[in-house]
């Protein structure tokens, strides 16, 4: 499928447009509020989150006699804010988050720069199941689907790209259907056929003695998580466009560690509170604005729609294939 780009001022109209409706819509359906979000944290708080063992930007601030950090992504802070903050049950909050991924591996998904809308909702403790989790889940197709449609209104040029319902598949589930192939390349497969698809259950290993993919031990519940993917034809390829999930208590946490509930609560003032119990019973997750935009627009790559920082790989890629990068 060949690529039906927008110019450059109609990209930058179009984000914006993008934005602000998917925004709206998100808040309506989670009950959600717009609050500020930190860029930076104290490294001791424990709130940055590990992501897959990433090390973060770290720096020393006038006045400060520790170290800071720039932040990966929200899901500890959020959970921790939504306790301060005294949120009620299925009341939360949303952000837009601005990290720095320092490690990542640069291509035409991943950039050094990260935006997300991030949001974390207050559940019952009797929420944390799977039929909660994909009610969630389909809330979120249903504002994605919505914005879709509308962005196609302003910009007929544009494709339907996306199906009427999003599947659900286990990761489990998923290997045992194609035992031969990488994680990458069972996604491939499962969405090219469906169109959306959300694999959950992410974190534990599966029978090859590897997981679906890594994931940090201190905030998804690796029983209550998933991935929300989508089909980007003009790329052909599996697009990761959400990773969230039901957040851990203090048995799941124990589990994904495998340490006491005493040695945990010595990893940070964070952990700590979560073994004591201090913290709400919550789901969320990040929703990635430049995937997003990237493929409601049909770009090539991320960097059609986000200002960042390219290594000359890319930016010889780019030029190649005739790719203006921001």
């Amino acid at each position: 499928m060949k690529s039906k780009k927008l110019n450059l001022k109609e990209t930058q109209y179009a984000i914006e447009k993008l934005k602000d409706y998917f925004s709206h819509n998100l808040r309506r359906k989670l009950n959600l509020v717009r609050v500020s979000a930190p860029l930076f944290v104290r490294s001791k708080s424990g709130l940055n989150d590990g992501l897959n063992g990433e090390g973060p930007v770290v720096f020393k601030a006038k006045g400060i006699n520790e170290n800071l950090e720039v932040v990966h992504s929200l899901a500890k802070w959020k959970r921790d804010a939504l306790a301060r903050y005294n949120f009620d049950v299925y009341e939360g909050l949303y952000t837009d988050m601005n990290a720095i991924r320092r490690e990542e591996d640069l291509d035409k998904n991943h950039s050094f720069y990260v935006d997300q809308w991030d949001w974390e909702l207050v559940i019952h403790e009797s929420d944390r199941n799977l039929k909660f989790l994909k009610r969630i889940v389909k809330k979120i197709y249903s504002t994605l689907k919505a914005t879709e449609n509308r962005i196609n209104k302003i910009y007929p040029n544009l494709s339907k790209k996306l199906p009427r319902n999003i599947e659900f598949i286990n990761s489990l589930d998923l290997y045992n259907q194609y035992p031969k192939l990488t994680p990458e390349q069972r996604e491939y497969e499962a969405v090219k056929k469906y169109g959306a698809i959300f694999v959950y259950g992410i974190g534990y290993d599966l029978p090859d003695g590897k997981p679906h993919s890594k994931r940090a031990k201190d905030y998804d519940d690796w029983e209550l998580n998933g991935d929300m993917v989508v089909y980007d034809k003009v790329n052909d390829q599996a697009l990761e466009i959400s990773s969230m999930g039901i957040r851990v208590n203090k048995n799941s946490i124990q589990k994904q560690y495998n340490l006491s509930a005493e040695e945990i609560s010595l990893i940070s003032p964070y952990h700590k509170r979560l073994i004591n119990k201090e913290l709400p019973f919550t789901i969320g997750g990040g929703l990635g604005q430049s995937r997003i935009a990237m493929f409601l627009l049909e770009k090539k790559h991320i960097g059609e729609v986000q200002v960042s920082v390219w290594d000359e790989k890319n930016l010889d890629d780019a030029f190649q294939k005739e790719i203006t990068i921001l």
